[in-house]
């Protein structure tokens, strides 16, 4: 039994129209085009044959702008009843409002340029710390051979006779422990200068300073701030500000910085 397809009449003309393109390259991409946008008239050629790869259309902004605010304006000028006109307070409402998106537009741009400016004068200011220290709000300090010695600051909320300062490396050990004078209260100055209990050099790296004293009759600890070697300056952010890098620390914004020493 042989099934028998009543459009076979079609065939050769396709045939011949593929022949035709194959012995025609010049014409081959003009003819398959037409091929895409016709039909054979055969249900069972069209049925088998690809489908075309549709193009994905980019996207667009969404945004609206100054240029789409007067489209709409006027398209609802164009659209409104002659019977009944827009009122003209509510026109210079509509104008009104358009002004007042263009404007925070461009505000917008200005505060962002103004913003950059501040940030770079900043940053120049601040270069003129390299080279200086600064007091910063932590207990740790930095020894090297270029600073052999950590200074740095207790504050007291009063006066105490006696203030136990303990050094501590950087897993915790005691490295030494003594004793200054905070009868004077307030900010109280402290150094070390790098030397262990038996009076060693130590090496270098990453100290804190601990203090403590009887506040109220009760031990305390006390807040410690210490000094830091300014190396360079970053730029940083908007929302940061000029960054100081401080040697064998890292960086600091400079609004952080409590206090600045002489050169």
């Amino acid at each position: 039994m042989s099934i028998v397809n009543p459009s076979s009449q079609s065939l050769p003309q396709a045939t011949a129209k593929s022949s035709t393109i194959a012995n025609n390259p010049q014409t081959s991409v003009a003819s398959a085009a037409n091929t895409e946008s016709t039909k054979t008239g055969n249900p069972f050629l069209d049925g088998i044959r690809l489908p075309t790869e549709s193009a994905i259309p980019e996207a667009k902004d969404q945004s609206l702008t100054q240029k789409d605010f007067f489209a709409l304006l006027s398209q609802q000028l164009s659209m409104q009843d002659p019977f009944k006109p827009v009122d003209n307070d509510q026109m210079i409402q509509q104008m009104a409002s358009f002004s007042t998106v263009d404007g925070i537009t461009k505000l917008n741009e200005e505060i962002l340029n103004l913003t950059s400016v501040t940030s770079s004068s900043q940053a120049l200011q601040a270069s003129g710390l390299v080279g200086r220290k600064v007091l910063i709000p932590s207990d740790t300090g930095y020894l090297s051979s270029e600073s052999p010695s950590i200074n740095g600051v207790i504050s007291t909320p009063e006066k105490i006779s006696d203030i136990t300062v303990r050094i501590e490396d950087s897993k915790g050990q005691l490295i030494q422990s003594f004793k200054v004078d905070g009868s004077a209260g307030g900010n109280v100055d402290v150094s070390w200068d790098g030397l262990d209990a038996e009076g060693l050099p130590v090496a270098g790296g990453e100290y804190q300073i601990k203090a403590s004293g009887k506040v109220d009759g009760k031990a305390q600890d006390l807040p410690v701030s210490t000094y830091a070697h300014v190396t360079s300056v970053s730029l940083g952010t908007a929302s940061s500000g000029a960054i100081l890098n401080l040697r064998g620390l890292g960086g600091i914004k400079l609004a952080d910085v409590l206090a600045v020493t002489e050169a």
